[in-house]
C-alpha cells in the first residue's frame, strides 16, 4: 500500500517502523490515518484521524464534508422513507461532532450522543462500555426518553470501527429496552477482522435484525507479537527523554525531529486572552448529549452567519492562520462556527478539540502527534481530577486560537494559571475564548435571560398600510420589520447557484422582483375575471369551516406573502356572512428555519393560542405544513407556551396535506401570477442574521416604486365582489365537506418524490407542485422545465406563455396528480450524483 501522502511523508510511518504495525486495506487509508502511541495499558497505538478535527488540526470544511457525505450515503442506503424515521447515536467524546454531521447529511433525523458527564436530574435512559478506552462509561441522557424508543433505524456513528465491541455493546443494550428491525453502523474506518466482523453477524442473526455498515474506507491492522510491552517500553523511553515543563506553559515536545516549533513562549512570549460574548440562540442545545432536533439544527443555521461575524470582527486583521478549539465531547458548535468562519475569513481556518486520551507526543514528520499541551480537567469531571490535552496546536504556527467551551467548563481551572487558556497564550499572540451555554433539560433557560413576556414586550407593534404595503391598515398587521432601506436583491441565477451549492439560504436574499410583460398582465386580468366566482367560493368554505370547527372567533395569522392575501379575503367573509371584524396578522414563515419565534411570542401575549389559525394560499408537496408543525412543537419545547394549532387553513390543497380547505383541486389563483404587485407590494420574507436579531420579527421590503403597477385591491374586490353570488353554494359545500373524510393522504409528497427521481433531480426542494408553485418558479427561479397534466386547459395559459418567454420547455405527461408541475433547474447543485450514486461532474 502506498503510504506516501502530502510532503512524502506518512504519519504512521514511526511508530510502523519501531513496532511492526502495519494498515492494510484501501488506498484512502494513509491520507484518513496516522499512528501515535497511546499512553494507555490496554493498547499499544492509536489510530489518529486526520479527518475527524480531534488530535489533528483540519480544515473544517474537510471535517464537516466527511461526516455530512456519510450521512447522505445512509439516507440513499435507507431510502426517504426510512431515513425519515431515524435516530442517529453518536459517540462520546471523538464521534460527537462527526455523529451530528451524519445526522445533517442524514435530513431530518435527531440525533443523541453518549456522554462521559452525568447531569443532576436526568435519568440514564441507558449505558454501555468501551473497553479499550482509558475512559469506559457511556450515559445516555436524553431529554426525551422516547428518542430512544422509536421504531426505525438507528444509526450508530464512530470515528473508527475497531473490534466492534462498543457497537455491539450499545446494541445489546438498547434492542433489550426498545427493539427495533434495523440498524446501520457508521465509522470513518472499518478496521474489523473477520472475527469481529462475524460477531455483528451473528448478532443479526440471533436478533432477527438488519445490520448495515457504511464506511469512508476499511482495512486491517496487523500487529506483531508483543505490541502492548513494546509499545508501553517506547512509551517509557520518550517520555523520560521529552523535555521537562514549565508552568506555565506546560508544554511537550518530545523527541526532537526535524520539525522545528515555531511559536514558544521564549521566541513570542505571553498572547493575549480575549472574553467574546457569543451570540448563541436561546433555547438551542449546545450538542447532542440531551438531544437535538431537526428544528434545533434549522436555528442554529441561522444563527452561524452572526456568531462567525463576531468571532472575524474580534480576530486581529493580520492573522494568516486561525485554529478553532473546541472542547472534548462540544465538537459539534465550533465545528460549525469554524465552517462559517472559513467562509468568510481570508485567512487559513483549522479546526481540533481538546481530549481525555493521553497520546505520546513526538516531533517527527512521521508521527501523528507532534506537541503536546497538557492543563488540569476544567469541567469538574465525574472520573475527578487529572490531565487533558491540546494536541498538534503547540509551534504550528497559528496567530490566534478561539477556544470554544460550554458554561459548564468556563470554571477557574480554565482561567488558572496552568490552565488551557495559559496554555494556549504562551503558543499563540491572541487568544478568543468563546462560551457556549450549558443546556440543561427542563432549564428556563439562561440565568437572566428574558421570560417570553418580558420578549413580547420588546417587540414593537405591527406594521400597517398605506406606511407599509398598499392594503388598508385594519385588513392587516404585518409582524415583521421593514427592511426597505436595504439592499437584498441578487440576480436569479446567482441566487440560484448560491442557494443549490449550500453557499446561502433562498431567505438571505431576494430576487429582482420580476414584472412581467403587458400581455401577461392582460392574462392575469382575464383569469382574474373568470376564476373570481370560484375563488369567492373557495374563500367562503375555509373561512365556514374554520369558524364552525376551530374557533367561533379566530385570529387569522396568514404567512406571508402568499397567504395574506388570502387572509384578507377570509377576514372580509366573516364581515359579509356574520358581521364580525376577525383580528388579522401576517408572520414569516421559512422553509428549514420555521416560523417567526418572536411573532408567536407577541401573539401569545395577546390572545389565546387556540383561537390562532394559520393561513396560507394553498399547498404544494406540503413543505411549508411539516415546516409549521415542526416549529410549532419547537416553540412549545423552549418557551412552554402551548395551543398553537399547527395545521394550516388553505384556498386549495391539491396535494392533499390539510383537514382545512377550500378545495382540493389544483386550479389557477391568480395571486400566484405575480409577485409583490398582488400581495399588498411586499416582498418575501427574510431572515439574515445580521439582519434580524434574536429579538427582532423577520424582514421584509415594501416596494412604493411599484404603485404605478399594483393590483393587490383590485384582486381583493374582485373576489369579494362575487361573496353574494357563491353563497347558497358555499352553505351546501360546507355542509357536505364537514361530514366528509378529510384526513390528509400527502399524496402530493409522494408524487413530488416520484418525480424527482424520474428525471434524475435527487432533491424534492427543486420540484415545485402545481399550478401555483410552478408558476413562482417561472417568476422567480431558474427553472428547467415543466411538466403539464394532458389536456389542462385555460388554468394553464399563463404557465405556457411565462414558459415561452423564458425558453421553457413545457412537457404534457399522462396521469399527473396535478395540472402541472415546475423543475428548478438542476445544473447549479454540487456534489451531484448520478443514478449509480456515483459523484458526476455537473
Amino acid at each position: 500500500m502506498n503510504k506516501a501522502v502530502n510532503d512524502g511523508v506518512w504519519s504512521g510511518t514511526w511508530v510502523a517502523q519501531r513496532l511492526g504495525v502495519e494498515l492494510v486495506g484501501d488506498d484512502e487509508l494513509p491520507g484518513l490515518l496516522g499512528l501515535a502511541l497511546r499512553r494507555n495499558p490496554k493498547r499499544a497505538h492509536l489510530l489518529v484521524s486526520n479527518v475527524l478535527g480531534k488530535h489533528v488540526p483540519q480544515s473544517p470544511s474537510v471535517v464537516y464534508g466527511h461526516g455530512f457525505a456519510l450521512g447522505r450515503r445512509v439516507r440513499e442506503l435507507l431510502g426517504s422513507e426510512q431515513a425519515d424515521s431515524a435516530v442517529v447515536l453518536g459517540y462520546a467524546e471523538t464521534a460527537t461532532g462527526l455523529g451530528h454531521s451524519v445526522a445533517d447529511g442524514l435530513g431530518s433525523a435527531p440525533y443523541l450522543h453518549s456522554t462521559r458527564r452525568p447531569v443532576p436530574g436526568v435519568a440514564p435512559a441507558g449505558g454501555f462500555e468501551e473497553s479499550h478506552s482509558h475512559a469506559t462509561s457511556h450515559l445516555l441522557l436524553p431529554e426525551d426518553p422516547g428518542l430512544l424508543a422509536s421504531d426505525g433505524p438507528l444509526v450508530l456513528v464512530d470515528d473508527e470501527f475497531s473490534t466492534g465491541n462498543t457497537v455491539l455493546n450499545t446494541i445489546r443494550d438498547l434492542h433489550a429496552r426498545h427493539p427495533r428491525k434495523r440498524y446501520v453502523v457508521v465509522a470513518l474506518v472499518d478496521m474489523r477482522s473477520a472475527a469481529d466482523a462475524d460477531r455483528l453477524a451473528e448478532f443479526a442473526r440471533e436478533t432477527g435484525t438488519r445490520l448495515d455498515l457504511v464506511a469512508a474506507a476499511s482495512g486491517t491492522v496487523r500487529l506483531p507479537e508483543g505490541v502492548l510491552e513494546k509499545g508501553q517500553e517506547l512509551v517509557a523511553r520518550h517520555e523520560g527523554a521529552a523535555p521537562g515543563r514549565a508552568v506555565p506553559p506546560r508544554t511537550e515536545v518530545a523527541v526532537p525531529g526535524r520539525f522545528q516549533p515555531g511559536f514558544l513562549p521564549a521566541q513570542r512570549g505571553r498572547g493575549r486572552v480575549t472574553c467574546l460574548g457569543l451570540e448563541w440562540p436561546d433555547g438551542v442545545p449546545d450538542g447532542g448529549r440531551h438531544g437535538f432536533t431537526p428544528a434545533h439544527r434549522d436555528r442554529l443555521e441561522g444563527a452561524l452567519p452572526a456568531m462567525a461575524a463576531q468571532v472575524a470582527e474580534a480576530l486581529p486583521t493580520d492573522a494568516d492562520r486561525v485554529l478553532v478549539l473546541g472542547f472534548e465531547e462540544l465538537m459539534y458548535a465550533p465545528l460549525r462556527l469554524a465552517h462559517e468562519l472559513e467562509r468568510i475569513v481570508p485567512a487559513e481556518v483549522r479546526y481540533s478539540t481538546t481530549t481525555r486520551s493521553p497520546v505520546l507526543a513526538v516531533d517527527d514528520p512521521g508521527y501523528a502527534i507532534r506537541t503536546r499541551l497538557a492543563f488540569p480537567a476544567h469541567d469538574d469531571p465525574a472520573d475527578g481530577p487529572g490531565e487533558r490535552y491540546a494536541y498538534n496546536v503547540a509551534g504550528q504556527g497559528f496567530d490566534a486560537v478561539v477556544a470554544v467551551v460550554d458554561s459548564a467548563a468556563d470554571t477557574p481551572a480554565l482561567h488558572a494559571p496552568d490552565g488551557l487558556l495559559a496554555q494556549l497564550a504562551a503558543h499563540t499572540p491572541h487568544v478568543l475564548l468563546a462560551v457556549v451555554p450549558s443546556y440543561v433539560p427542563g432549564a428556563a433557560g439562561p440565568q437572566g435571560a428574558p421570560s417570553s413576556r418580558e420578549r413580547s414586550a420588546m417587540l414593537p407593534e405591527p406594521l400597517r398600510g398605506p406606511a407599509f404595503s398598499s392594503y388598508a391598515p385594519d385588513e392587516v398587521g404585518w409582524l415583521l420589520q421593514d427592511l426597505s432601506d436595504v439592499t437584498l436583491e441578487a440576480p436569479t441565477e446567482e441566487r440560484e447557484e448560491a442557494i443549490q451549492s449550500g453557499g446561502a439560504h433562498y431567505a438571505e436574499s431576494l430576487p429582482v422582483e420580476y414584472q412581467p410583460s403587458e400581455q401577461y398582465q392582460e392574462l392575469f386580468h382575464t383569469a382574474l375575471e373568470a376564476s373570481a366566482a370560484r375563488l369567492a367560493r373557495a374563500v367562503g368554505v375555509v373561512t365556514e369551516t374554520v369558524l364552525t370547527e376551530r374557533s367561533p372567533s379566530p385570529v387569522l395569522v396568514s404567512l406571508a406573502r402568499a397567504g395574506t392575501p388570502v387572509g384578507v379575503l377570509m377576514r372580509r367573509w366573516a364581515r359579509y356572512r356574520h358581521g364580525v371584524d376577525l383580528p388579522h396578522y401576517a408572520v414569516s414563515i421559512v422553509r428549514g428555519r420555521g416560523i417567526d419565534a418572536n411573532a408567536l411570542r407577541w401573539l401569545a401575549d395577546r390572545y389565546a393560542p387556540s383561537d390562532v389559525v394559520f393561513v396560507d394560499g394553498w399547498t404544494g408537496k406540503g413543505a411549508i405544513a411539516r415546516e409549521l408543525a415542526q416549529a410549532i412543537r419547537e416553540f412549545e419545547e423552549t418557551d412552554g407556551v402551548t395551543g398553537f394549532d399547527p395545521e394550516i387553513a388553505v384556498l386549495a390543497d391539491p396535494g392533499s396535506c390539510v383537514r382545512t380547505y377550500g378545495t382540493r383541486e389544483d386550479f389557477l389563483i391568480p395571486s400566484a401570477c405575480l409577485n409583490s404587485t398582488v400581495s399588498g407590494l411586499i416582498s418575501r420574507t427574510v431572515l439574515r442574521a445580521d439582519l434580524v436579531g434574536r429579538h427582532d420579527f423577520h424582514g421584509a421590503k415594501f416596494y412604493r416604486d411599484l404603485a404605478g403597477a399594483d393590483v393587490s385591491n383590485a384582486f381583493l374586490d374582485t373576489v369579494s365582489g362575487r361573496f353574494a353570488e357563491v353563497a347558497d353554494d358555499v352553505d351546501a359545500a360546507v355542509k357536505e365537506l364537514l361530514s366528509a373524510d378529510r384526513t390528509p393522504t400527502w399524496e402530493g409528497w409522494a408524487a413530488v418524490e416520484r418525480i424527482s427521481e424520474e428525471h434524475g433531480i435527487h432533491d424534492v426542494n427543486l420540484v415545485k407542485p402545481g399550478v401555483g408553485e410552478t408558476t413562482r418558479v417561472l417568476l422567480r427561479r431558474v427553472p428547467w422545465k415543466i411538466l403539464a397534466r394532458a389536456g389542462a386547459g385555460a388554468d394553464l395559459e399563463h404557465v405556457r406563455l411565462l414558459a415561452e418567454q423564458r425558453g421553457v420547455p413545457v412537457e404534457e405527461v399522462d396521469e399527473l396528480p396535478y395540472t402541472c408541475v415546475g423543475l428548478i433547474h438542476p445544473k447549479y447543485t454540487r456534489g451531484a450524483t448520478g443514478a449509480d450514486g456515483r459523484a458526476v461532474a455537473v
